[in-house]
């Protein structure tokens, strides 16, 4: 998240040095009119002119082409980020699942990812798969300080009178700072060993992650696109005795959002609700389940674009009332603006709402939302808004303003 617009030093186009986000790059391939420039340490490397945010936006919706200069590969590559590999997702918990039905544990995992509630599901089950109910041969660290070489001699230990010995280490900040001391340590660890990791942060780069990988598994759980989403949940009401329509599961992920735990608590409401009845209606979704604050994000949004300031201000104090922490308030709003640019994007290549929905990889009645918002707005007016929410995020970065009045000046500026 680092990194800072530059000079090229032979043409005086912009160029990028360390990326610091996809809507940075975003906001200025559309505000410098599509002339930018990769710098690789040496003279400016200029891409082919042409509507690079155009095509970088296909290709982050899945429609990546052939690009003839190294800049434009590099730039569809960043957007692509914005992006979740569904496949990857998959891939995590499969591997989980299985190796918990056969009880062929490995050595080592690690849990890590942005959806708490997979990551808390899966230290759950390796638990019990693994332990059980047996508190002699289970030993568990948290937080950061811990001493290593306890854990090294806990884990070289025979278990007592079972198959195996569980080590659970939770946010041990191992992964951010590596302890060689344990690195060198864990090819010797003995295979009645099992050690559980689950991490907040995680450098990628870092030594202990690639032995984990080398030596074990390492589950990286992600945010669920739509499909899955509603896969689980309508699995959830099924082992309650409960059917539901592709429509009301619609309508009830526009009202809870991707969190997990969210929809796990919204969906004991339901199963609540309609007890001594087996279909769930929409009826009864309007009537238990709570609007989440994606929803108020997309009012916001509009809010925002339309000049409708004092509207916006009132659904940002509605936020923070509901205790919205400010930088995850921006963070939304440029997710969002974000959708709409792609989504104005997919629009004028003639796609549908269909195929708007499969190429954001979003519920469709996300997909209706997002095609008439950004029919009603300008590309010009998606950048500013774009640009406005980087330019938020580093006045905070640096100092200069508090997170709260950093979002409450971006929502105030004129587009």
């Amino acid at each position: 998240m680092q990194g800072q617009v530059k000079e090229c030093p032979e043409n005086g186009r912009q160029c990028f040095g360390q990326i610091k986000s996809p809507a940075f790059i975003l906001a200025d391939l559309v505000q410098r009119g599509y002339n930018t420039c990769i710098d690789k340490g040496s003279p400016g490397f200029p891409c082919r002119r042409e509507t690079i945010v155009s095509e970088a936006g296909k290709a982050c919706a899945g429609s990546f082409v052939k690009y003839r200069s190294a800049g434009q590969r590099r730039a569809a590559r960043l957007f692509r980020q914005i992006r979740t590999d569904a496949a990857d997702r998959e891939q995590s918990m499969q591997t989980l699942n299985q190796d918990i039905k056969t009880r062929e544990f490995k050595r080592f995992y690690l849990l890590f990812g942005e959806e708490e509630f997979l990551k808390q599901s899966y230290k759950k089950r390796l638990r019990e798969a693994i332990a059980g109910d047996d508190t002699m041969n289970y030993n568990y660290f948290e937080g950061k300080g811990m001493d290593v070489r306890e854990l090294i001699s806990l884990a070289n230990t025979m278990p007592f009178f079972s198959e195996r010995r569980l080590i659970l280490v939770e946010d041990s900040g191992f992964f951010k700072a590596a302890s060689d001391e344990l690195v060198e340590a864990m090819a010797d660890i003995p295979d009645t060993t099992c050690m559980v990791f689950v991490e907040s942060a995680v450098d990628k780069r870092n030594r202990l992650y690639k032995k984990v990988k080398e030596l074990g598994y390492a589950a990286e759980l992600k945010k669920q696109d739509a499909s899955q989403l509603a896969r689980w949940a309508a699995g959830i009401l099924a082992r309650n005795g409960r059917k539901i329509t592709a429509a009301t599961m619609e309508l009830f992920l526009e009202k809870t959002g991707d969190d997990m735990e969210t929809i796990s608590s919204e969906l004991e409401k339901l199963i609540s609700y309609t007890m001594g009845r087996e279909v769930v209606t929409a009826e009864d979704v309007e009537a238990v389940t709570t609007v989440q604050v994606s929803n108020k994000i997309f009012e916001m949004v509009n809010a925002i674009v339309t000049g409708k300031t004092r509207a916006a201000m009132d659904l940002y104090e509605d936020l923070l009332t509901l205790k919205e922490p400010p930088m995850r308030i921006l963070f939304l709003i440029a997710r969002q603006f974000n959708q709409l640019f792609l989504t104005k994007e997919l629009l004028d290549s003639g796609a549908d709402r269909a195929a708007i929905a499969s190429k954001l990889k979003v519920p469709p009645f996300v997909a209706g939302k997002l095609m008439p918002q950004a029919r009603s707005f300008t590309r010009e007016q998606i950048a500013g808004c774009v640009e406005a929410c980087v330019e938020a995020e580093e006045a905070v970065k640096t100092g200069r303003l508090g997170d709260r009045m950093a979002v409450e000046l971006m929502i105030m500026r004129k587009y």
